[in-house]
């Protein structure tokens, strides 16, 4: 296990970059703590593929050094960098039963027998593959073939750390649920260092103790899954995190209040520096509501998502969702939407520019 470092990372497929948008990963700082669970999370093409081959020794970034331990790896291969790497398909050995293919890698290394069995079984306890080590991989269901890609990676004690790249990309959906939580209970039970790169929030904010947020190769919020919903600090990253996601609602700002439709705003908190670019209010659905009064609006459609119901609202040309219990409005409806203040945040060229009044205080 070991602290991971970038410093100054930047990486671009051409050979002589000469403008921002030529690079695929703009300039990363980050620290990763020794035994962390970690997320990268983006949509595709946003740059964390990039970022995990970089780290593994994959790709050479064109700026910057990796460090595990403060010693620089930069420039190592992949076999020296003492890493373990899960991908999307399972990567096993069908001819091999399910007990040799978790041995490969001690064997490979020139464990002695005892430490093998004594590595395996206990793996195979934790993934809930005992009763399949003498059976041969070709013929298991493609999860409990991804189960073994894990323990692959799981097996050999000496690892800096296991990068998981999309690994339930295969995994039908009503089993998914139970390998996220299988990999949590894991990272409780061997604490190595974890990064799991996925495009699905819902892998990386139940798996993660802290989130890496990455939109068009550079990382807009690093926080924990409740900082992320809670307190955005760009919009993207409300919008990508949520279901559905935060709304991000054009504005005005004279003499420091925020205009919705000509409306006055009350904002968290006052406003950080000088509002100039472009500005927006972001406020939650979940922190919405019905009221007597409030802003005018109707109401555009109705969805019943079984715990809850989504309204969706326009006032002129911009939509507003709301999360509302008990019976909610018809179609057509004229409503009036009411704002939590203090979930109601100015963000202006898409990064938050309001002070909370915690942090006020």
């Amino acid at each position: 296990m070991a602290k991971i470092t970038l410093s100054k990372l930047r990486h671009s497929y051409y050979p002589n970059p000469s403008q921002p948008s030529d690079y695929a990963l703009k300039e990363i700082d980050l620290d990763w703590t020794d035994g962390g669970a970690y997320a990268l999370l983006g949509p595709s093409g946003c740059g964390k593929s990039t970022l995990l081959n970089i780290i593994s020794g994959l790709l050479v970034p064109s700026e910057g050094r990796i460090l595990f331990d403060g010693q620089d790896v930069t420039e190592l291969p992949p076999d020296k960098r003492n890493i373990a790497q899960v991908f999307q398909f399972p990567v096993i050995y069908d001819t091999m039963t399910v007990y040799d293919n978790l041995a490969f890698p001690l064997r490979n290394r020139g464990r002695s027998e005892d430490v093998v069995k004594t590595r395996v079984t206990a793996i195979a306890e934790m993934l809930e593959l005992t009763e399949m080590l003498d059976t041969r991989a070709a013929g298991l269901s493609p999860d409990n073939k991804q189960k073994i890609s894990m323990g692959r990676g799981l097996v050999r004690e000496d690892v800096n750390v296991v990068m998981f790249d999309e690994p339930l990309t295969v995994i039908d959906p009503h089993l998914k649920w139970k390998l996220r939580s299988k990999l949590k209970e894991l990272h409780q039970r061997v604490k190595a260092t974890m990064i799991y790169v996925t495009h699905d929030q819902t892998e990386a904010l139940t798996f993660a103790d802290q989130v890496v947020v990455m939109q068009e190769g550079e990382i807009v919020q690093i926080g924990t899954p409740v900082e992320l919903f809670e307190r955005p600090a760009h919009t993207f990253v409300g919008h990508f995190i949520g279901s559905p996601g935060m709304n991000v609602l054009p504005c005005q700002v004279e003499d420091g209040v925020a205009f919705f439709n000509g409306t006055p705003v009350p904002l968290e908190g006052p406003i950080k520096g000088e509002a100039d670019g472009k500005t927006e209010i972001g406020i939650r659905p979940e922190f919405v509501s019905l009221s007597e009064t409030g802003l005018p609006a109707q109401v555009t459609k109705v969805s019943d998502v079984g715990r809850h119901t989504v309204l969706e609202c326009r006032v002129a040309d911009t939509r507003i969702n709301a999360i509302v219990e008990g019976s909610p409005p018809a179609v057509g409806s004229e409503v009036h939407l009411n704002f939590r203040r203090d979930q109601t945040r100015l963000y202006v060229d898409s990064w938050i520019a309001t002070t909370s009044q915690e942090d006020a205080a």
